[in-house]
């Protein structure tokens, strides 16, 4: 009878003990954090935010998240506090045993990016589902609570600072006048959507001094008339092109489209269609890189932060520069002056042309990937596979910002000067972000 009875109590206990630790493998998967931030970048998509918007969403909970981890695990990563730009060293609750990292982490990304991106409570449904699951394998609600006191401890900290970034104040400010002059940016079709976010620059930025710490040289001067200036052969040259395009530059073009709102108009019918923006695709990339590199849990939340720095930051850098020349785009030129029916092969942004804000934050974003996982880090992305695009394969992360560069001249929509420097630019802000930021030890 005590035989059975002893049988019965091991049982119990390897039932329970097996029940209490199954939580964690769901909750320790480095895919869950991946697909978390999927998960908020489907919510950006869905909310049309334009994508120096989308890099705010993106940036504060990844700092949130990285947080966490550095107060987890101070021997292995150094806080972002002290580090950027008004952000001070978060007090946090003393770590426990009663603490799950992983969880907190996911319920700070979560309550951070819920914050930026509206409308609110637009990840609750995801939370809850992820908590059902863990709960459903054994996490207590002693765990849970502990692990969320953490994760709200740190939340709050950043969202205060996230709050002081004068985005608020931008909203209110001055809208782009404009003004019929030559080679000065104005709306383009089928929208003729007003200029977007003239003031991105005032945004607080995180790592590199300011705005125009990168200042680059001013757009070839406007000249249509002197088929030997510079500025009329880069406008010939986007016309011979995108009228001569092949099926791989095709796909180049579109691979890279990266347009969260493209209007769409068949006769009288409009509609919109919606993609993950250029950040959107780089976060994307993030977690394929993790994936293939089989990193721990702690090292892909390192990757999307350093990476969503660069590119809030090289987003900063490049809408300076837009609106400092506000040059027009090569649709409104060759329509003015050349051929009133031609079109780009991409639906022209609404923003000024120089400098090229997805060649810039690509650049940006592969200094950061390559500081983190390193160079001839060979990939496949499939980003785009969900909007009908097939995958295109790299051989590295500036590879990959590199066939960016070529992608915006594809498109119609960015002459190829500008696209040179863009790339040029943002990989000055990667290499100053990498150079500045301390982070995995």
């Amino acid at each position: 009878m005590r035989k059975l009875l002893l049988g019965l109590v091991l049982l119990t206990c390897i039932s329970s003990c097996k029940q209490s630790t199954e939580y964690k493998t769901f909750l320790h998967d480095p895919a869950l954090f991946s697909r978390t931030v999927y998960e908020l970048n489907t919510v950006v998509m869905g909310n049309n935010f334009p994508p120096m918007v989308a890099s705010r969403n993106y940036v504060y909970a990844a700092v949130a998240a990285y947080e966490v981890v550095a107060a987890a695990y101070p021997n292995e990563y150094e806080s972002l506090g002290g580090q950027l730009k008004g952000l001070k060293k978060p007090v946090v609750p003393t770590i426990t045993a009663d603490m799950d990292i992983e969880l907190a982490t996911l319920l700070a990304y979560m309550k951070v990016g819920e914050s930026v991106t509206f409308p609110e409570g637009s990840m609750k449904v995801y939370e809850d589902s992820i908590l059902q699951i863990a709960r459903d394998k054994g996490l207590s609600s002693k765990v849970e609570t502990a692990s969320r006191m953490l994760a709200d401890s740190i939340s709050m900290h950043i969202i205060r600072w996230s709050k002081k970034d004068n985005y608020l104040e931008t909203r209110g400010a001055e809208k782009y006048a404009v003004k019929k002059i030559p080679g000065r940016w104005v709306p383009t079709p089928p929208m003729y959507a007003a200029a977007a976010e003239p003031h991105w620059h005032e945004i607080r930025p995180l790592v590199i001094d300011s705005a125009g710490v990168f200042d680059p040289p001013p757009p070839p001067v406007f000249n249509i008339t002197d088929k030997k200036s510079k500025y009329y052969q880069e406008v010939i040259a986007i016309k011979n092109a995108v009228d001569s395009l092949t099926p791989e530059q095709k796909h180049i073009a579109e691979f890279w489209d990266d347009n969260p709102f493209k209007m769409n108009v068949t006769g009288h019918v409009m509609y919109g269609s919606k993609k993950f923006s250029p950040p959107g695709h780089w976060m994307s990339i993030v977690g394929i890189a993790a994936q293939k590199a089989k990193v721990d849990f702690a090292t892909h939340v390192y990757a999307v932060a350093k990476t969503s720095i660069a590119l809030f930051d090289s987003f900063i850098q490049s809408w300076y520069v837009k609106y400092k020349y506000n040059t027009a785009r090569p649709e409104t030129v060759i329509n003015e002056y050349i051929d009133p029916s031609w079109r780009p092969y991409l639906q022209t942004p609404a923003f000024p042309e120089y400098t090229c804000g997805h060649s810039t934050i690509s650049s940006a974003a592969a200094e950061a990937l390559t500081s983190v996982f390193g160079d001839n880090f060979s990939y496949t992305d499939s980003t785009e596979m969900e909007f009908g695009i097939p995958n295109r394969s790299f051989s590295s992360f500036r590879a990959a910002a590199e066939e960016n560069n070529w992608a915006r001249f594809y498109g119609g929509i960015h002459f190829h000067n500008s696209c040179i420097i863009s790339t040029d630019y943002g990989q000055r802000v990667g290499k100053m972000i990498v150079d500045r930021l301390k982070m995995k030890k």
